[in-house]
């Protein structure tokens, strides 16, 4: 019973060990280079927002202070 529980670990570890180097990319049999789609026009939707995320950061961590520093007594009323 004890060698079959030890064979059984031995088995999980030798697949956990094996299963990336299976897993692994092989080599693509075309040497084909993949290349990119031109473009006409760049888009401007990249940046901008950032000011806008941080600013909703910032309101988002005061409130949290405000909530947390909310002096409200919130004692029980039990003895």
């Amino acid at each position: 019973m004890r060698f079959g529980k030890i064979g059984m670990a031995a088995a999980a570890a030798a697949s956990l060990v094996s299963a990336p180097v299976l897993a692994q990319a092989v080599q693509p049999v075309s040497s084909v280079a993949r290349t990119g789609a031109t473009v006409e026009k760049e888009s401007n939707l990249e940046g901008g927002s950032g000011i806008i995320i941080a600013i909703l950061a910032a309101a988002a961590v005061i409130g949290g202070i405000v909530i947390a520093a909310d002096g409200s007594d919130d004692t029980p009323t039990s003895p």
